[in-house]
């Protein structure tokens, strides 16, 4: 086991050459590179930072919102904002698939950054670009580690419910499946315990946790590896039926900000869902991890920021694939 956290923790001191390596448009990063829009839109990043910046100043939970946007775009067909398309003649949204409906959220924002850029040069930042820099500057204006974020993604021409319902990892999956789910998309096991690392803010929906508070295993008892107390509390606002859409922070110690109290509360009984306590008791290699976050908030941070790299460079469409959106709602053809 010490062996495989040496391996795991060395990762770490690969993490910068690997961002250096993001920054020159490193071949490794699918042609994106962060200078992109430097000469054709040189206020980009500033316009979304700003956008984002007064989101979360209205209400603090949009960066967790929209961190969440990025990595939903992501599991399906890659980075290149199929998640934002509405329902049209030819599309069949997957704002409608079982992990999004009555719970994605922040489209509004993406709308207002993505007139503002077409108000400062029309036709030229993608859907997709916008999606990465807002999960960014949403991770660091609550406290988060910064990034250098690859950018050059097109936008998708289509959507895909059947991916968002089957490919995205839901809060009750084993940790193998969830395993699979990242591996698929060529990601591994430091990406699955970084990324889950997201839940250190945010809320959650009663609907997503109720089977760990009356019926782990189909014998009607709660989740052995939950804390008694915590799941009493948490039963106050999550009945057996009913309140589905009631919502708990993931991390019930500081819920607006970015920290590694994930980890800690894990290592408690106190994390929120079966996909976060599996972490820990399921593998040997990923508990080392969450032991480890948890003791090194700078080690988190370091992983987290490479991890998200790794998932904003799933299959993005480059060169002439797709097209740049005027809306991200709607395909530029739109009937």
């Amino acid at each position: 086991m010490a062996t495989s956290m040496g391996c795991l923790v060395a990762l770490c001191l690969v993490s910068p050459l690997l961002l250096a390596g993001a920054v020159h448009g490193n071949p490794g990063y699918g042609g994106l590179f962060p200078q992109f829009y430097d000469h054709s839109c040189p206020k980009a990043k500033e316009i979304v930072h700003s956008i984002v910046a007064q989101a979360v100043a209205r209400e603090t939970r949009m960066a967790a919102s929209l961190v969440r946007l990025h990595f939903h775009d992501c599991f399906v067909k890659g980075c290149d904002a199929s998640v934002l398309l509405d329902n049209s003649t030819n599309i069949v949204s997957e704002k409608g698939s079982n992990p999004n409906r009555n719970s994605i959220r922040g489209f509004e924002v993406v709308d207002e950054i993505k007139v503002a850029l077409e108000t400062a040069c029309p036709g030229t930042v993608s859907c997709a670009d916008i999606l990465a820099l807002a999960a960014r500057d949403s991770t660091i204006l609550v406290g988060g580690p910064y990034w250098e974020v690859p950018l050059g993604r097109r936008d998708s021409l289509g959507a895909s419910i059947q991916g968002s319902n089957n490919d995205i990892p839901a809060p009750n999956n084993t940790l193998p499946t969830i395993i699979t789910k990242f591996k698929r998309l060529g990601l591994n096991l430091v990406d699955v315990v970084a990324l889950s690392g997201g839940h250190t803010i945010g809320l959650s929906r009663c609907t997503s946790f109720r089977q760990r508070l009356y019926n782990q295993s189909g014998n009607g008892l709660a989740d052995g590896t939950l804390d008694v107390s915590f799941a009493a509390q948490l039963r106050q606002g999550c009945p057996r039926s009913g309140g589905d859409n009631n919502l708990f922070p993931l991390d019930a110690v500081t819920s607006t900000k970015f920290d590694n109290f994930y980890f800690k509360n894990i290592l408690a009984g106190r994390g929120l869902l079966s996909s976060d306590e599996v972490l820990l008791t399921k593998s040997a290699e990923t508990a080392a991890l969450v032991k480890a976050y948890a003791n090194d908030v700078h080690l988190f941070f370091q992983h987290f920021a490479q991890s998200m790299v790794n998932m904003g460079n799933i299959s993005p469409l480059t060169g002439s694939k797709g097209e740049i959106r005027k809306n991200c709602r709607r395909l530029n053809n739109f009937h």
